[in-house]
């Protein structure tokens, strides 16, 4: 194996175990969070984790124009007293947009849960974001093991407290989200630390980089404004759901999310190795390198779904005030293989290639689709299973519109092997939705992806010796 090689097995390696560590940190949260607080409590705080998963977008596209623009450099190469510079400014802006989004819920919005979540998420919001600034610093110019080691330190310290706190017999909401803004400020610091050289300079004047912090946000503003409307085709119909019945509705819908993203953790990790790998690839090899990761990655996040039974009645003999969630999973699951499809490969690919703007249209077509059908699912006939199937239905659409452009690009056919894979992902929701034994529903999915396999079988040998050669080439 080559030092290339070996240097994306060393990144994996370090990625996937972080991830590993953090799915393990998932796992005890989902678990044991909701056993201990009971439903209510849960579901405020779930309302916090569904209000912070987007404050990272507060930059307006700051820090991912900076990612884009220095994807594949070497950290030692880099501009450090400017971008230092610019690190202390965003983090002034947030800081006055927290203050003004506090004050507004303090003074205006009436006194509540609510609202106090509202102040949280503002509080947090400061800290998120410069902590990402770091995290993308660290991953654009390949320090997987300094991005690894600050991605997963945050959820270490936050299972600590954790611990502390339901072993002294605290069962309180706020707590929770307090000790979680604790464990991301103490982890922030330490990340400043890791990039010192840079954030510690002479500040350079504001007019000076002016243009630079314009330009950086004229560029990531269009992927910003992407992954807003990617979160927000999920999260419109979580806020419609939370709008329209009890918190506690949300909540359980919430839980069933956070079990189903627990699957993607490994394949997120290894889109972190790829962004800075392919552009650093030539732009020849791209077509080719996407058909065999493809033809890899496919079968692999299918098998994922055999574990839903399983998983289903661990947690049915868990948590029985759940079991209705664990029906929306048997609807929502296959996000698994949609959702990782678009972190690992599409996404990745488009910015590669730099189509932040295909990337734009495809996340706004399907957010207004999901807004649209949305509003009648939810207010015109007020049925919240539906609301669920819009979920999938979206990111299945979102995911296949996608790749068929990302495919046009790379003139690559994929057409018959979309309508394979849509017919797998609805015989496994259509099974858990009619059958009613567990095992059944287990074994027709079963035969199905078997079947899948062996229909793909010459593809996927391919694609495993094509991927071989590469590593040891």
């Amino acid at each position: 194996m080559n030092s290339k090689a070996k240097s994306i097995v060393k990144n994996l390696y370090y990625t996937v175990a972080a991830n590993f560590v953090t799915l393990f940190i998932s796992v005890l949260l989902n678990l044991f969070v909701p056993k201990l607080l009971g439903v209510k409590e849960y579901s405020y705080w779930q309302l916090y984790v569904f209000y912070s998963s987007y404050v990272g977008f507060l930059h307006l596209g700051w820090i991912d124009g900076i990612y884009l623009k220095i994807g594949g450099e070497e950290y030692d190469n880099l501009d450090k007293s400017q971008l230092g510079s610019q690190y202390w400014y965003l983090a002034l802006f947030e800081f006055i947009l927290a203050i003004a989004v506090g004050s507004y819920a303090f003074f205006f919005l009436p006194s509540s849960n609510k609202s106090l979540i509202l102040i949280l998420t503002a509080t947090v919001a400061v800290i998120t974001i410069a902590k990402q600034f770091i995290q993308y610093i660290l991953q654009s110019t390949n320090r997987i093991k300094e991005y690894a080691h600050l991605s997963r330190s945050d959820r270490y310290l936050y299972i600590f407290f954790l611990a502390v706190y339901f072993i002294l017999g605290g069962r309180d909401f706020f707590w929770l989200i307090s000790l979680d803004i604790l464990a991301k400020l103490l982890v922030t610091i330490w990340g400043m630390y890791q990039i010192r050289d840079m954030l510690f300079n002479k500040l350079v004047p504001l007019r000076n980089i002016w243009t630079e912090i314009l330009d950086n946000i004229n560029i990531g503003s269009k992927l910003m404004l992407s992954n807003i409307a990617s979160m927000l085709i999920m999260g419109t119909i979580r806020f419609f759901v939370q709008n329209r019945w009890s918190i506690e509705a949300f909540g359980k819908l919430s839980f069933t999310l956070s079990i189903s993203n627990m699957f993607l953790t490994f394949i997120n990790a290894i889109g972190v190795v790829m962004f800075p790998l392919l552009r650093r690839t030539d732009s020849n090899k791209l077509a080719g390198l996407f058909a065999t990761l493809r033809g890899l990655f496919v079968p692999i996040t299918y098998s994922f779904l055999l574990f839903y039974v399983p998983v289903k009645m661990i947690l049915v003999a868990w948590l029985p005030q759940y079991s209705v969630s664990l029906m929306y999973m048997g609807i929502l699951f296959p996000m698994v293989v949609y959702e990782g499809r678009m972190s690992l490969l599409i996404n990745t690919y488009l910015k590669a290639l730099r189509r932040e703007k295909t990337i734009l249209f495809v996340n706004v077509v399907t957010l207004m689709i999901s807004i649209t059908v949305g509003v009648i699912i939810v207010y015109v006939f007020e049925n919240l299973l539906l609301s669920v199937g819009l979920i999938i239905l979206c990111l299945a659409f979102r995911c296949n519109l996608a790749e068929y452009l990302l495919s046009k690009s790379l003139n690559i056919k994929l057409t018959a092997k979309i309508i394979q894979e849509t017919l797998l992902s609805f015989l496994f929701i259509l099974s858990n939705l009619i059958v009613l034994n567990d095992w059944i529903s287990f074994f027709i999915y079963a035969s199905s992806f078997s079947l899948f396999i062996l229909i793909n079988i010459k593809t996927i040998k391919e694609s495993a010796e094509t991927f071989y050669h590469l590593m040891k080439s």
